[in-house]
């Protein structure tokens, strides 16, 4: 899995992508309507105000995602460390994780799982500079690391 540390950030990428570009056929969406009540004579204020509301719910959403972007940018998908910190492909005794961005699930072409998670996920608070081997605890259990890249 540590090897498919390329494939794994190209996953990565193309979702933060699928999210901007969700949230901007919204907002696109929103103002078309937005313009639209404004040529109306009798339109809603109700309405536009939520539709200005929900405007900026996704502007927001896509400040959040472009930034996402930025952040996975940074990782080296040919560097790698034995101690886990940002970037880092963990594998544990039973799920797989790549410090990244907290997007979640990311299927492999492989069918495997790996949880994209960021450097404030709890479970990051524990594992953050362990190394193959070592174990911590989350949630009750005891986890090993049985390998990084």
């Amino acid at each position: 899995m540590v090897s498919n540390k390329k494939e794994l950030y190209l996953n990565c990428l193309d979702a933060v992508n699928q999210k901007i570009e969700r949230y901007q056929k919204e907002m696109d969406l929103i103002k078309e309507s937005m313009e639209a009540n404004d040529i109306k004579t009798d339109y809603d204020e109700d309405n536009k105000g939520e539709l200005l509301s929900d405007f900026e719910k996704y502007a927001g959403r896509l400040s959040d995602a472009r930034e996402m972007k930025e952040e996975l940018s940074r990782i080296d998908t040919e560097h790698y460390s034995e101690v886990i910190n940002f970037g880092s492909v963990v594998e544990t005794s039973g799920n797989y994780y790549f410090v990244s961005v907290p997007i979640g699930e990311i299927s492999m072409e492989d069918g495997s799982s790996v949880y994209a998670i960021s450097t404030k996920a709890p479970i990051y608070k524990e594992m953050e500079g362990k190394k193959e081997g070592d174990t911590f605890s989350f949630n009750d259990e005891e986890v090993k690391i049985t390998a990084v890249g």
